[in-house]
Formats: C-alpha cells, structure tokens, sequence
C-alpha cells in the first residue's frame, strides 16, 4: 500500500535531544526503514486522551512528513489534537523519558501523557 499524503508543513516540532533518542532507538531496535514514528492520540487515560508514539508502517489515512531524517506517520483525523505540538527528551533526576508540550491541551494530568482538548 503507496500512502501519497505528504504534509508540507511540520505539524509537530521533534527537539534534537529527541531526535537523537529517536535515532539511538531506531538503531538499537532495528527499525525497518519502511517504518515510521507514528505519533497520535488514543481515548484514555486520567484527563481524556493519550499520546501514541512508536515505529510503524504508513497506513492510507495517515499525513506523513520528515524531522530531520525521521519519517513522522500521523493519522490525518488527529491533526486537530497534535497542531504545533512539540516533543522533547527530558533526562532529570525525577523524570526520563519523552515529553510533550501541546498548546491543543486545555488540561493535562501529572503524568504529562494524559490531555483534554
């Protein structure tokens, strides 16, 4: 399946400490190069909604673009959650991980993975 949807704007910022996790994941792990980041939102979690992010292979209804690099897979339909949103490594004394800073969240929970729109 040929997903021909390119995105000439970025929809989403990766900061370069999250391009270089990205990029140390993709090598340890073996991503295929036929895969992407696939960023996007799920129901859940303790204010609503989720963040997805993990390799994968494009679907039809997926935007794509590229960071750097990096081929970001985004289902078309979560555009209106993820607009300007920006994701960074955060590597502190009380937390590591990715983090998202989405101006879309008119809440988020403690946990940093969890918004309401």
């Amino acid at each position: 399946m040929e997903v021909k949807d390119k995105v000439a704007i970025q929809p989403i910022t990766l900061t370069a400490g999250a391009i270089k996790q990205l990029k140390r994941i993709m090598a340890e792990q073996n991503i295929p190069s036929d895969h992407g980041l696939r960023i996007g939102v799920k129901g859940g979690g303790c204010s609503g909604f989720t963040y997805i992010l993990g390799f994968d292979k494009p679907k039809e209804k997926d935007n794509t673009f590229e960071v750097e690099g990096i081929q970001v897979l985004m289902e078309k339909s979560h555009g209106i959650y993820l607009l300007g949103m920006e994701i960074d490594w955060v590597d502190g004394l009380n937390n590591r991980g990715f983090s998202f800073n989405n101006p879309n969240a008119t809440d988020s929970c403690g946990c940093g993975t969890s918004f309401s729109a």
